[in-house]
């Protein structure tokens, strides 16, 4: 099996087939060439120190702005039934979906 650390013009092909788009092989080599680099310049990452730092979830602090619930009176029944156009035995009937 072909390394994750590297990407082959094998691989740019069968990813190129699943995405149904086609590439000369020439597209395959640059592209292969170009995601390459890009993997290179990650490797910088793997390098850094990360001993006793906190995983960051979130880049800011994230608190709750809603309000608190608070208990209100509802609507009755014959309220909330009144702007219908069709009820029966104290629903709101739909027209038929399936």
């Amino acid at each position: 099996m072909e390394s994750l650390k590297t990407v082959s013009k094998d691989r740019i092909a069968r990813l190129a087939y699943l995405a149904r788009v086609e590439l000369t092989e020439q597209e395959k080599a640059e592209l292969a060439t170009q995601l390459n680099r890009i993997l290179e310049s990650f490797k910088v990452l793997d390098s850094v120190d990360l001993e006793g730092v906190e995983p960051t979830y979130h880049a800011i602090d994230v608190t709750n702005i809603l309000r608190e619930d608070e208990e209100k009176t509802c609507l009755s029944q014959k309220d909330a039934l009144a702007s219908t156009k069709k009820s029966e035995k104290g629903f709101f009937v739909a027209p038929k979906i399936v």
